[in-house]
């Protein structure tokens, strides 16, 4: 029976697709259908990132300073990710950003947007415009830890026409607040009982500590995808160079708390990236880290010899990234996540695909093809989570996006991630832009998650584990696309069409 569904199989197992030598990109290959027989809320994510981390959702956030600070990695945590934080900062700043992720406490606004009485409503505005809420706790000198002194919402300032009056003027200074060591379901009983929309969380000495949101009690009361530790704390990681000086960054973020680091060099096979890793696994050896960037398998045979708890696969494949235009080097993505994913398996090393998705059938290809988990750059930046304020351009509401080779971020320090000599040339690998705003994560994050669900039922697969087996066994099926082919498999014959965009109803 075998042998005989096997003379009737179309298309081609992954090894023929692959073993042509031709770089393949995630576009010129298309999976087979298989055999439904479960609903897409059957199917499980749940996957390795590294040897000992799991996470319930295959998606890990680039450390780029445009897409991963404490928000995003709280965030995404929350959601069943994980995310790495970004080294163009002090190893104390980088430090402070993944300890801030391991003391969140889910309810708590720990670090919320604070302004003072000489501030206006014009100020609300903006805060409002960029970043989606207004009611604003107002201290004495408009920082976290100064005393309370009041605080401002929508039923304040909503038919105030004079936008230039300072607050003092109109905030409400009868407050319900909550002591420090106050646990959620009391505070939600607080904001229950007083009918308020914020609850402010004081010290002894009325020192703003914490906020709590009414709103955020309602819309996120239990995250069971939480990406957490054995203490429940969110797991996080942290990005750190192959440079001498980052053993000092190394140190403080595995102090702080990071659950696992990743060797940030955009071409990792290297003495200083095998140095680094030999530390990291000397010093700290609890520690996970995650080894690139690799796209040969020579490159991941030295990563995993060395002690490399994952791979991270890519090179020159953003959408930020020229580093394949500019230096003659790298690999097209789908060929090089396919060659280390298979040679990693052997010794049960999970592979993280980095670079070149765009969109939901992207990320289901690259997990086809041998990946555990994607990295993702852009399908991020654009979230209210990334770091960076929201600005218009052409009417449309973006953010910035810059790769960590463009000028711009190497001049913050980037330029660590290239082996960069400081001797004053600089040769950009990377490009800086704009990304349309995609919302919240707390939005954004199921709907890509429900589209790969019903991409797993289209492939007849219930879970990633499931998926590698028929990958390597040769049931799940592949074709070649023609460039007429991805033609036909896009939109097309129309005169004029409107951008789907995602949403939720």
């Amino acid at each position: 029976m075998t042998e005989e569904r096997e003379a009737i199989a179309d298309g081609v197992p992954a090894h023929v697709l692959f073993e042509e030598g031709l770089g393949l990109s995630y576009d010129d290959y298309i999976l087979l259908p298989g055999y439904i027989d479960f609903h897409a809320s059957q199917v499980s994510l749940e996957t390795r990132v590294t040897r000992r981390i799991t996470i319930k959702r295959p998606i890990v956030s680039a450390p780029m300073d445009t897409v991963t600070e404490t928000e995003m990695a709280i965030g995404l945590a929350l959601q069943g990710g994980l995310g790495i934080i970004h080294y163009n900062n002090t190893p104390e700043e980088q430090a402070a950003m993944v300890r801030r992720v391991k003391r969140f406490e889910n309810g708590f606004i720990s670090d919320p947007v604070v302004l003072g009485p000489r501030h206006t409503i014009a100020d609300v505005d903006h805060i409002k415009q960029t970043h989606g809420f207004s009611g604003i706790p107002i201290t004495e000198d408009g920082t976290l830890n100064s005393r309370l002194v009041g605080i401002v919402t929508n039923r304040d300032i909503d038919f105030e026409k004079d936008r230039s009056r300072p607050l003092a003027e109109v905030m409400t200074t009868d407050l319900v607040t909550a002591p420090v060591g106050v646990t959620l379901s009391e505070a939600n009983k607080i904001l229950k009982e007083s009918k308020k929309g914020k609850l402010p969380v004081v010290d002894s000495e009325r020192r703003l500590v914490a906020l709590v949101s009414r709103n955020d009690l309602i819309k996120n009361k239990e995250f069971p995808e939480a990406s957490k530790d054995p203490r429940k704390q969110l797991l996080v990681g942290a990005a750190v160079s192959t440079r001498e000086e980052d053993r000092r960054r190394i140190d403080l973020v595995i102090e702080a708390g990071a659950d696992v680091l990743v060797i940030d060099a955009a071409q990792g096979y290297s003495r200083f990236e095998l140095d680094t890793l030999r530390y990291i696994k000397e010093t700290a050896p609890h520690v996970d880290v995650v080894a690139g960037n690799v796209v040969s398998v020579t490159q991941a045979e030295a990563m995993i010899r060395a002690g490399a708890d994952a791979l991270r696969i890519g090179m020159g494949p953003g959408s930020i990234c020229i580093t394949q235009n500019m230096m003659a080097v790298g690999r097209a993505q789908a060929s090089a996540v396919y060659r280390c994913a298979h040679y990693a398996r052997q010794f049960d090393v999970p592979v993280i695909a980095d670079g070149g998705i765009r969109g939901i059938g992207h990320i289901l290809k690259a997990l086809a093809i041998g990946a555990s988990t994607v990295m993702l750059g852009s399908l991020l930046a654009g979230t209210a989570e990334s770091p960076g304020e929201y600005l218009y351009e052409n009417g449309i509401r973006v953010k910035q996006y810059r790769g960590m080779a463009s000028l711009e971020a190497m001049n913050a320090g980037g330029g660590k991630r290239y082996l960069n000599e400081n001797d004053g040339v600089q040769v950009p690998q990377g490009v800086a832009g704009t990304v349309v705003d995609k919302g919240s994560l707390q939005d954004y994050v199921p709907y890509l998650h429900k589209g790969i669900s019903q991409g797993f039922q289209d492939m007849g697969v219930r879970s990633i584990p499931e998926l590698h087996e028929a990958l390597y066994s040769g049931r799940l099926r592949f074709e070649r696309r023609t460039p007429a082919a991805q033609e036909e498999g896009s939109v097309h014959s129309l005169v004029s069409y409107r951008e789907p965009r995602w949403g939720i109803r």
